[in-house]
């Protein structure tokens, strides 16, 4: 079935690449290089320029800015990743993200992937056709999970809230008891409406009805308290291009001893996912979260001096990583980013999955946690409801 679809699709590339006005199949010139067949595609006029990349402050829910430590290390010259320097730095990785994550699991490491791709990790190493997989949706990302499992031949089941809502305990153990699961999926920090998940006695409801707890802490770590080993999680993942403040393209991931080759690794990406732990590990994580946790209440006290309304009723539950703002009426979220764009040069985005149109997002991660950006973005939205209202355009 696999090499069906892979077939059709090649054919129906190929149909789209003769069919296309830009390339004719028989009117292109003909290029003739050193020797052989002549070429058919041009040098592209667009790679002879000099490569252009705007300057941006990057207040969405990530990636986040980098800061020029973690620039500079992923700038590094190239080693193998079968060198016993490559080793050693990933033996810091490891205990980097032990740190983090605050556990002991020898099976800690860093995917070559975004955090989607240690989501899949995490799912195809731990469920198997028929199980039953719970799933906790309360935006995008326990849809995501949801269909990865069903993908994966599981038995998916689903306790939903709505956006801006979390799970208590009891909700969690009536879908234990109700289910049975093998797995239950929960998320931590809902990016798409900004929601801060308790995780505190999950891990123990979950081993007393023989559940292994999956968590992802994509848009948290760094910025939340999370104790894996403490909180009884079995396997914990997050992302690289959030608080940690590193390119996208590496992923933390720890499985405990009850949940659970070689690769040409992404070396540079190594050489900034150790970076961006190192700064986390000398800047402490009590003083990470305090850092997110103030800078959050700051931006919040300034959102509402402007009129606008938290998305997140609850304080306790509110990301400190990701703030969402419902999309004032008379407004276009769309205009408001864009213009915040465009004058500003500040990225905020709208809603995500069952998010969009209903909230703006504001990410404030590691590097980007400043009062003085908050500042920024805050005088930018001010200016932003002066001039984006349609009773304006």
């Amino acid at each position: 079935m696999r090499r069906t679809v892979m077939g059709s699709a090649c054919l129906v590339l190929r149909a789209a690449a003769w069919a296309s006005p830009r390339l004719p199949p028989f009117s292109l010139p003909r290029y003739r290089a050193m020797s052989g067949p002549s070429l058919w595609v041009p040098p592209p006029t667009v790679l002879q320029q000099p490569l252009a990349v705007p300057d941006r402050l990057l207040l969405g829910p990530g990636p986040s800015n980098v800061p020029p430590r973690i620039l500079a290390a992923g700038g590094r010259q190239l080693i193998s990743h079968v060198h016993k320097e490559m080793f050693q730095i990933m033996d810091e990785i490891k205990l980097g993200i032990q740190y983090a994550f605050q556990t002991q699991n020898p099976l800690t490491l860093a995917i070559s992937g975004s955090g989607h791709c240690a989501m899949e990790a995490a799912l195809m190493n731990t469920v198997e056709r028929g199980d039953v997989v719970l799933v906790a949706v309360n935006g995008i990302w326990g849809e995501r999970a949801a269909d990865i499992s069903e993908r994966l031949g599981a038995d998916v089941q689903q306790m939903v809230k709505s956006p801006g809502e979390y799970f208590t305990l009891k909700d969690i153990e009536q879908g234990l008891a109700q289910h049975k699961p093998v797995v239950l999926f929960i998320t931590h920090g809902e990016s798409s409406s900004g929601v801060l998940q308790p995780l505190d006695g999950i891990g123990e409801l979950c081993h007393r009805y023989g559940c292994l707890l999956l968590v992802d802490s994509v848009a948290s770590l760094g910025g939340a308290p999370v104790f894996m080993d403490q909180q009884e999680i079995d396997i914990l993942y997050s992302g690289s291009q959030k608080v940690l403040n590193v390119p996208p393209g590496t992923a933390p991931i720890s499985f405990s001893e009850t949940a659970r080759y070689h690769h040409t690794a992404p070396v540079n990406n190594f050489f900034s996912l150790r970076e961006g732990l190192a700064i986390l590990a000398e800047q402490g994580l009590e003083n990470s979260w305090k850092l997110h946790k103030e800078n959050c209440l700051y931006l919040h006290e300034g959102l509402q001096k402007l009129g606008l309304k938290l998305f997140v009723k609850e304080e306790a539950a509110r990301l400190p990583t990701v703030t969402t703002i419902v999309v004032p009426e008379g407004y276009d979220w769309k205009e408001i980013t864009e213009f915040l764009m465009n004058k500003y040069a500040i990225e905020i985005t709208g809603g995500l999955g069952p998010s969009v149109g209903k909230v703006l997002r504001i990410g404030l991660m590691g590097y980007n946690s400043t009062k003085f950006n908050i500042n920024r973005v805050l005088h930018a939205l001010k200016d932003a409801l002066q001039h984006c209202h349609k009773s304006k355009i």
